[in-house]
């Protein structure tokens, strides 16, 4: 029996960061300059966060760097539309989810000729720091010890 060949619609990988769970999807724009996404119909370099557009989730220049530096290391701005789910955590580890995320998934697109910069960069790495677990005994925090009494 003859295999099924499926076309590929779209590149997915998953991010993570502390708590923050992200799943990007890079959707491949058509000959038009659009990708379908779901129902919906999106401009190359369109990037939506929980189906809202990223600058709406994370507003600030400095968020703006962060997230688009795996793609202008790959000079791939306006080659994508990007759909990302986050759930989870705090603003921080949801944005170095995301771009974790997105440099997992453009190395699928072509392993050989963007992994080597987004390793380089240190995009390709998972932060496994996380927070520290409450232990008993030390009244409400993690290190912290009972003050002993004095006499």
């Amino acid at each position: 029996m003859v295999k099924k060949i499926t076309q590929i619609h779209y590149y997915e990988a998953i991010g993570r960061r502390k708590v923050a769970v992200a799943r990007a999807r890079l959707y491949i724009v058509g000959k038009d300059g659009h990708a379908q996404v779901q129902t919906n119909k999106y401009k190359a370099g369109t990037i939506l966060v929980n189906k809202k557009d990223i600058k709406d989730i994370f507003p600030s220049v400095s968020d703006k760097v962060r997230y688009l530096t795996p793609l202008k290391l790959t000079n791939n701005e306006e080659r994508f539309v990007i759909s990302i789910l986050v759930k989870g955590g705090g603003l921080q580890g949801q944005l170095e989810a995301v771009m974790l995320a997105i440099s997992r998934a453009i190395e699928k697109v072509d392993k050989k000729e963007y992994r080597l910069p987004l390793k380089k960069a240190g995009l390709l790495r998972r932060d496994p720091r996380a927070r520290e677990r409450r232990k008993v005994g030390t009244g409400g925090k993690a290190r912290r010890a009972k003050q002993s009494p004095k006499r």
